[in-house]
């Protein structure tokens, strides 16, 4: 019920993302005909990554939030990235927008926390980077799985790095299609 001529996501970037999981993610989006708009949580000037890469957010996310809705809200990790997300309060309110909307929120490795945080998706089926601290932060109010990426109603999660592709894959799966997923992921010799 997604599947629309142009999908729209919105990427929300905070200081201490991880950055593989941020521009893979945009990159098999855009591959798949997916239009991004990456928001600086923070605004609109580079934002330094958990490795010190630098990217420069397309708006800020105050402007993003005016420019809605999205078929799609992503979450990229990182430690501190995932907690700058726990704690604005700007990023509940459009998650909770989007989640009572039944529109997808996705998120990556560290950043389900942030789901926990702005009570979105509890009770659903999820999964994170498994380290202890995030497992049991998530564990009393979602069923934690040990997937690659798992799927429950508009909750979209998924590992680390190394499952970036399959969640950004399964995005496009979801918002586009099956044939594009198929066709991008040959592409990119996955």
């Amino acid at each position: 019920f997604y599947k629309r001529m142009s999908s729209r996501a919105l990427v929300l970037l905070a200081t201490g993302a991880e950055e593989m999981e941020t521009v893979i993610t945009v990159n098999v989006l855009r591959r798949g005909g997916v239009e991004v708009v990456v928001a600086g949580v923070d605004g609109k000037t580079p934002v330094t990554c958990s490795r010190s890469v630098k990217i420069v957010p397309d708006t800020s996310l105050a402007t993003a939030a005016t420019q809605g809705p999205y078929d799609c809200i992503v979450l990229p990790g990182g430690g501190p990235g995932a907690a700058a997300l726990c704690a604005s309060v700007e990023v509940g309110k459009l998650l909770q927008e989007q989640d009572e909307a039944g529109r997808l929120v996705a998120a990556i490795c560290a950043a389900p926390t942030a789901l926990l945080s702005h009570k979105i998706g509890l009770g659903k089926r999820v999964t994170c980077y498994p380290a202890p601290a995030f497992i049991e932060k998530l564990a009393g109010s979602y069923t934690y799985v040990e997937e690659k990426v798992v799927v429950d109603g508009n909750i979209v999660t998924s590992r680390g790095p190394g499952t970036t592709f399959d969640f950004g894959l399964e995005l496009v799966r979801i918002m586009v299609g099956k044939e594009k997923m198929v066709e991008i992921a040959s592409a990119m010799l996955l």
